[in-house]
């Protein structure tokens, strides 16, 4: 039993996406902070700070290394983040003169925020690559019935009519531009060292910054572990992906109530009524849409980060991001799911 529905044992059936939550796992996000701590010792390595048989050793640890997530678990009530002690476990299973290598200038927000990048960046891909699929489905639908009449309906009455094509479009249009949006968000390296200075590093430390940010495949940028207009970005585009899913679940709902305007496959049963085939798929996208939309105000609330680094307003966008990831994953899902059902859209002739 859990409180989320994203991970619940039944409303994950309909919430859920395990193909997204594997990337916020407990397992994916320590292989992403040891993967952190090893690239930080190979950058580290070549700029001489420390010794590359040194870093090859902390590497090689990384790679194997299994931490005490019982030890995190209480070091984290703590502590308020889980760095402290991965780090202690990893230095102890480094062992030897290599141990004093391992983290070397960093800090905890760096590896917290660098491992969020790292998996965000991978689910970004995945998101851009259903949006793919949704639109080209959309196109595909277009080209077998975009001609059939449909009637156009504003503020809800019976307007003038239209073509399922003009609907179609509606829909399809702004995908199109969230799937570039994703392919072209930037996920950057956070670097900074305790205030945001990477003091340990000296003049080293921008060449340090951008090796380390190249051997992770991330963006090099000056730290911003204060400034989380980045987060906030990307949290907006979430929502808009499920608004306009929202949108279109709601116009499937409502065309599937009048009757004759789309035929569809599948649909939910209802205890009481054998008869009815509810549109689940759809009703689910209004209602993912405007949970994004609420979490959305909470993001803004933890953009306010007081001096250079804040714990209340960093834990409130652990509380809120993955909630809102998982609810865009799901949204995708469903929206594959709908769209591929689709048997018919417009009038019958």
């Amino acid at each position: 039993m859990t409180i989320s529905p994203f991970d619940h044992p039944f409303l994950s059936g309909l919430f859920g996406d395990d193909e997204t939550a594997t990337y916020f796992s407990a397992k994916a996000d320590i292989r992403a902070m040891l993967a952190f701590e090893a690239a930080l010792a190979r950058a580290e390595a070549l700029h001489g700070l420390i010794p590359h048989d040194a870093a090859r050793h902390i590497e090689a640890v990384c790679v194997a290394f299994n931490p005490d997530v019982s030890s995190l678990r209480a070091a984290t009530a703590r502590d308020g983040v889980v760095v402290a002690d991965l780090v202690k476990q990893l230095r102890k299973a480094v062992g030897g003169p290599a141990a004093g290598s391992v983290h070397l200038g960093a800090t905890s927000q760096d590896v917290i925020d660098t491992s969020l990048m790292v998996r965000l960046k991978a689910v970004a891909f995945l998101f851009s690559t259903r949006l793919s699929y949704i639109v080209q489905a959309l196109s595909d639908l277009d080209e077998r019935f975009g001609k059939a009449a449909l009637m156009g309906r504003t503020r809800m009455q019976a307007a003038i009519a239209i073509t399922a094509s003009d609907r179609i479009r509606a829909w399809r249009a702004p995908l199109e531009a969230y799937r570039d949006r994703l392919t072209e968000q930037r996920f950057p390296l956070q670097f900074g060292g305790a205030a945001g200075t990477l003091d340990k590093l000296g003049d080293l430390a921008p060449s340090v910054r951008a090796t380390l940010a190249q051997e992770l495949g991330l963006t090099d940028q000056p730290q911003w572990q204060s400034q989380r207009g980045l987060i906030a970005d990307l949290a907006n585009l979430l929502s808009l992906v499920t608004g306009s899913l929202g949108k279109f679940g709601q116009d499937v709902a409502l065309l599937a109530q009048a009757g004759d305007e789309i035929e569809l496959a599948g649909g939910g049963g209802s205890s009481a009524m054998a008869h009815k085939q509810n549109p689940v798929a759809a009703e689910t996208l209004v209602a993912l849409a405007r949970f994004n939309a609420t979490q959305l105000s909470a993001i803004h609330q933890s953009l306010v980060h007081e001096q250079e680094r804040s714990g209340a307003a960093w834990a409130l966008e652990w509380l809120v991001l993955p909630q809102m990831v998982m609810a865009t994953a799901a949204s995708l899902r469903l929206t594959i799911e709908l769209v591929s059902n689709i048997r018919r859209i417009g009038r019958n002739s």
